[in-house]
């Protein structure tokens, strides 16, 4: 044990109250219920769950608020809660044509069948700080009336009206329709399939999948991508039910999907067709579903036949490095005591710098001398430490 933190526990105590304090903030302030959260601060409660890997608005906006606000310490808060849940099955794939649309966008197709929906979005506002929002006391937007005409039921996938034309590559079932991998369950392995790179980059750190994504359109890739379609909205989620042969809806939950296309040369024995990248979140994450959709894409190139040279083409770099969790914890395990270590490489440091002394001290004693051109002994071991301690 380190003897330097023995009988910290007081401090350790008084460190917890200090947070609680900071966290409240002015006690004079009325403090922010879990209800106004997850109405007025959607966004972050909606990437809470996607990186929690956990759906459910409620504790996620618990977490925002045990941890003022930090998104990736709720994101570890939600994470670590879910480990202690049990699992009792598996919900069957998403249907996301009957998707309950709030939003749907296609930026290949004008006129496509359903229309555009535009939805709530950032898109068109001019991102000037709007002060009426300093009233606490301004009235409440009136939302509007129902549509004269209802969106369809149902709405094809603009990918799939280009696999009927063969300009899509299609996306067949696996042989034997194997059980997809489950990143909860097993460590990630390489080569890791598209279900387990898509797993990963679901719950991946929404940073870092911009960073990524962004990088590919700069020239860090091989795709030009075009967003196909992007859909926001409610989609029911069943369960099988062995008793009663058939599945059953269990509820709903909101997602955001988008499809992007990519160009594709084809090789000698495949016509050239587009590709696709797919993203998939909890709740409205459109600028990270999009990035996700970039990554999966890049990701492929090697098995598209693809130069993967690029950061965003290497399956261990970005798999390795995307969640938040994990790299959170790795960097901030550092303010934790490393006084063994440390202490350890002072001492190596010293002793390379005290015999560097001795040995310049004895050359200078020593005088002048005609130079021979040998080099002097020096343990192999000292050299390389004496290398590390001047790049330190």
């Amino acid at each position: 044990m380190y003897v330097a933190v023995k009988g910290g526990e007081r401090a350790i105590l008084n460190s917890y109250r200090m947070l609680d304090s900071f966290r409240r903030g002015d006690p004079s302030v009325p403090t922010l219920t879990l209800a106004q959260i997850r109405a007025q601060m959607p966004l972050a409660v909606d990437r809470v769950m996607a990186e929690g890997s956990l759906y459910d608005p409620q504790l996620a906006a618990l977490a925002l608020k045990q941890a003022a606000g930090d998104v990736v310490e709720a994101v570890f808060l939600l994470r670590a809660y879910r480990t202690t849940l049990p699992r009792f099955g598996y919900s069957v794939p998403l249907e996301t044509t009957r998707m309950s649309l709030q939003r749907r966008i296609s930026a290949t197709f004008k006129d496509l069948p359903g229309g555009q929906v535009l939805g709530p979005t950032y898109d068109y506002t001019q991102r000037l700080l709007d002060f009426s929002l300093e009233d606490d006391a301004a009235p409440v937007p009136t939302p509007l009336p129902p549509a004269a005409e209802p969106l369809a039921a149902s709405m094809p996938r603009v990918t799939d009206l280009l696999e009927r034309e063969s300009l899509m590559e299609p996306e067949a079932i696996p042989a034997g329709d194997p059980a997809p991998f489950d990143l909860t369950r097993a460590p990630m392995s390489f080569p890791a399939t598209r279900a387990a790179r898509l797993q990963n980059l679901a719950r991946a750190d929404e940073g870092f999948l911009l960073s990524m994504g962004y990088s590919t359109q700069r020239g860090y890739g091989n795709t030009h991508p075009f967003v196909a379609e992007i859909r926001y909205g409610s989609v029911e989620v069943e369960l099988f039910v062995e008793e009663l042969g058939h599945a059953v809806t269990i509820g709903e939950i909101d997602v955001t999907e988008c499809q992007m296309v990519s160009q594709f040369t084809g090789k000698a024995h495949q016509a050239p067709t587009f590709t696709r990248g797919y993203g998939l979140v909890f709740g409205y994450g459109e600028r990270k579903a999009m990035s996700m959709s970039l990554v999966d894409r890049s990701l492929r190139a090697q098995e598209l036949g693809e130069a993967a040279t690029s950061p965003a083409n290497d399956h261990e770099f970005v798999l390795y490095h995307s969640d938040n969790v994990e790299a959170s914890g790795f960097t901030q395990h550092l303010k934790l005591p490393h006084y063994v270590d440390f202490q350890s490489s002072l001492a190596l440091l010293r002793r390379i710098q005290a015999e560097r002394a001795q040995g310049a001290t004895a050359a200078q004693d020593a005088g002048p001398r005609a130079d021979t051109g040998a080099v002097p002994d020096v343990p192999a071991a000292l050299v390389g430490a004496d290398a590390e301690a001047q790049q330190a």
